[in-house]
């Protein structure tokens, strides 16, 4: 699949996830956390892992062919492919998580 028809997963990472320093960490955690996914589902998925400066972002965004995309939208897009929307947020806020353990056992 050509790159801009996979689905682009937009997910903003709150500074207080990774504590009271959160501020200090969280660009560097983001490149962390995009390196780590990278590869999963790379058939379907481009990630893009940023901070979220404003709460008036939401947390995930999805995009296809530049464009955003509703959550029904990628909950269909997702079932082309046999797969789960909520099974996959899920999955994703899991890996999120492990991935603020693993990175702040390094800081």
């Amino acid at each position: 699949m050509s790159e801009d028809k996979k689905l682009l997963v937009l997910y903003r990472v709150e500074p207080g996830c990774l504590g009271p320093q959160g501020d200090k960490w969280v660009s560097e955690f983001c490149r962390f956390a995009q390196r780590a996914l990278q590869s999963q589902d790379s058939a379907m998925i481009r990630w893009n892992i940023v901070p979220r400066n404003s709460k008036t972002l939401p947390e995930i965004e999805y995009n296809v062919v530049g464009k955003r995309i509703s959550y029904s939208q990628a909950t269909r897009y997702l079932a082309s492919f046999g797969k789960s929307l909520d099974g996959f947020e899920g999955r994703l806020g899991e890996r999120i998580a492990l991935f603020i353990e693993d990175f702040m056992s390094r800081v």
